[in-house]
């Protein structure tokens, strides 16, 4: 299953009536799900970029979780985007490091939904006051999802709704929430994407053995690549000792691009990808890579039954 990363950007989690519940139900029935409470983790403003950053790496799927203050995002989440979004890690031209990646906004708002209209006392819709928001999702190139907001979730003792109100609602919400991560994680876009990257991230380790990867391919696997085409596990073996003479460990394998398209009888995987590597005779290697992998689902896993590779001509 996908990686989940939730971004707590209340001020003050403890006294919330509806963050709270939210957060506590994605925790009790999502797998997979990391949530990081900026409120705790940061009271001074502070922020660890590093380890943010890494957050961010290892996730999939990048849920911000607020509350809705003064038509925009709190001044603390605010100042966890200033920094973590960084220039060559979010943007610039090295910054495709969140590329691909799913962006869910999930947030709570005090006033009611007809308010938020040209003729209603706020004036502008959500849609129009969350842009900034869905624009920064475009340009980290990041996948933005329908947004998923609930109104009237404010208690104000004796004035605006009761505490029992707003905690139904949040219940409400966090049930649409999970099921709307639910989806995305088992989409066949992000399984592929998931089995994408931890490919790599075991084949650049450049093992003794290739059994590992044989789970994830067919038995008659056809393979394709500049050493030749093979066949099989067995001709799978056969070329993965050839790499393992040619190429030294600890390569890099840089994704920078991963396209899915479901047909009739199979998944189509392109893939634009970056091999950084020293060679066994002391040559330097930085290469830009085409491959194209062909999937089927078997037994509730995907298995690559196509796998071909070619070098971009530059």
């Amino acid at each position: 299953m996908s990686k989940i990363l939730v971004i707590s950007g209340h001020p003050n989690l403890d006294e919330s009536f509806t963050n709270k519940v939210i957060l506590e139900q994605l925790e009790s029935h999502i797998d997979d799900v990391q949530v990081r409470r900026l409120d705790t983790l940061y009271p001074n403003y502070q922020i660890d970029v590093a380890t943010e950053q890494q957050a961010l790496l290892d996730a999939d799927i990048i849920v911000l979780q607020f509350p809705f203050f003064w038509y925009s995002i709190p001044a603390l989440l605010k100042k966890w985007i200033d920094d973590v979004f960084s220039y060559n890690f979010a943007y610039g031209s090295k910054g495709d490091k969140l590329k691909g990646k799913d962006f869910l906004l999930s947030f709570t708002i005090g006033g009611p939904s007809d308010s938020y209209d040209p003729l209603g006392y706020n004036h502008f819709s959500i849609e129009q006051l969350i842009a900034p928001l869905q624009q920064t999702s475009y340009l980290t190139g990041m996948n933005f999802r329908k947004p998923l907001y609930s109104h009237g979730m404010v208690y104000i003792p004796g004035v605006y709704n009761t505490q029992q109100g707003v905690e139904a609602n949040a219940m409400e919400h966090s049930v649409e929430l999970i099921s709307r991560i639910n989806t995305l994680a088992h989409s066949t876009e992000n399984r592929v994407k998931k089995l994408v990257k931890e490919w790599f991230a075991e084949f650049d380790k450049l093992p003794e053995s290739g059994e590992q990867f044989l789970q994830s391919l067919s038995h008659d696997i056809q393979w394709s690549s500049p050493e030749g085409d093979f066949t099989g596990h067995a001709g799978f073996n056969n070329w993965y000792q050839v790499v393992r003479g040619l190429f030294k460990a600890d390569c890099q394998h840089i994704v920078e691009n991963v396209e899915v398209i479901e047909g009739d009888d199979d998944i189509k995987a392109s893939l634009r990808i970056r091999l950084i590597a020293d060679t066994l005779d002391g040559q330097s290697v930085n290469m830009l890579i085409n491959e194209q992998w062909s999937l089927l689902e078997q037994d509730g896993r995907l298995l690559i039954t196509h796998y071909k590779v070619t070098p971009v001509q530059g």
